[in-house]
């Protein structure tokens, strides 16, 4: 089993806060596993009658576990999870909880806005590189092919059935249960349409035909998918200057195996090795930063930043991040005519070949090489 010890020290630290943890992620991502290794914590199935049956007083179960540390998986299958939250919070706060789901809290329709305040969320994505890199031969082809969720990753043959009975359970188990949606193939078929096409702008008329389904319902299908952290929605950085793009977003994947499942690749190719860089960098930050406010600038002559980062909230200072699969690909044009509009801010080229950083000057901006970690550094320094 892979161990996750980035994110055991994630809880300890969010339970240092508070004492309710909310740790959201997509199915098989492995917060099972994750709460299981906790020391010392008492695991609870929420699916199991047995389970519930004890839930059904919470006062009384929460008075017999004082100072305890307990795991509430899937707490979603609750008829009122946010009940017991609540009560623990405000009147158990010795007795330490995570609560697991597949959605971001706010998604759910069991739960009701009580809880504002009283939890930390906290949302685990699929496997960060120095979880997985190490564990594989062939470091990140593998993580790129066969993806981060650990028991995909794991596998010693690419899991196509996997990846299709992963997308056909997270329609009965996840979206059925949690949002009121009809016609489960074209929702399905809109999942893997925007997984074959992630990384791109996503125009919804491009999936109203093939779906059968209206503009609107292919908006609410993306705002589920969100929701559910299936996919990310990255939107233009922008002052709203005429040049710019300012409203169309582009749609990631949440996971490289199932981008490269629905795009029919089997062997990767040279050419394909970018996109998917490009794909593991994002996952870094979201997982790292535990944040979506990370943007894309484009503008109407086609020059495009990947990702966008406003330091604290500071968009007079916008920092660039350029994904590179080699350093050898860098042209920095698209920086050049980036920092004509916005001058101040810093910028970096991410790369795995990067071992030691190093900086170069072109026209009087100046771009610092990094890998991964280093990056991370600078974004999360004071």
């Amino acid at each position: 089993m892979i161990k996750r010890t980035f994110w055991q020290k994630q809880i300890e630290q969010a339970w240092t806060h508070r004492s309710i943890i909310w740790l959201s992620g997509t199915r098989r991502v492995g917060k099972t596993h994750l709460c299981q290794s906790l020391p010392n914590a008492e695991y609870y199935d929420c699916e199991l009658p047995l389970t519930r049956l004890q839930l059904e007083n919470p006062e009384y179960f929460l008075s017999q576990k004082k100072n305890k540390r307990l795991v509430l998986d899937e707490i979603h299958r609750l008829d009122n999870p946010s009940e017991i939250l609540k009560i623990a919070a405000d009147h158990y706060p010795d007795v330490k909880i995570i609560a697991t789901g597949s959605s971001t809290l706010s998604a759910s329709r069991k739960f009701k806005d009580t809880l504002t305040g009283r939890k930390t969320e906290l949302w685990l994505t699929p496997l960060l590189l120095d979880e997985s890199v190490d564990v594989a031969d062939d470091g990140l082809s593998h993580r790129f092919l066969y993806g981060g969720l650990p028991p995909f990753f794991l596998s010693t043959t690419l899991p196509d059935r996997d990846y299709q009975e992963w997308l056909n359970a997270y329609w009965a188990k996840d979206i059925q249960e949690l949002f009121r949606l009809e016609k489960g193939h074209s929702f399905v078929k809109f999942t893997e349409m925007t997984l074959a096409q992630s990384g791109s702008i996503f125009e919804a008329t491009r999936f109203a035909t093939p779906c059968e389904a209206s503009r609107t319902t292919i908006m609410n299908y993306l705002a589920v998918l969100e929701a559910t952290f299936v996919a990310h929605i990255i939107r233009p950085f922008s002052q709203h200057r005429a040049t710019e793009i300012v409203s169309a977003p582009k749609v990631y994947g949440f996971d490289t195996g199932f981008v490269c499942h629905c795009r029919g690749w089997t062997n990767l190719r040279k050419e394909d090795m970018g996109l998917l860089w490009e794909h593991c960098v994002l996952n870094e930050m979201q997982g790292h930063l535990q944040t979506r406010k990370i943007n894309y600038w484009r503008d109407k002559q086609g020059h495009e930043i990947d990702f966008v980062f406003t330091k604290n909230r500071n968009y007079h200072q916008p920092w660039v991040i350029e994904c590179k699969w080699s350093t050898s690909e860098f042209d920095p044009k698209n920086i050049l005519v980036f920092r004509r509009n916005y001058p101040k801010g810093k910028n970096f080229i991410v790369s795995p070949e990067i071992t030691n950083p190093f900086k170069k000057t072109y026209k009087d901006i100046e771009v610092m090489f990094v890998n991964t970690q280093q990056l991370l550094e600078e974004l999360q320094s004071k």
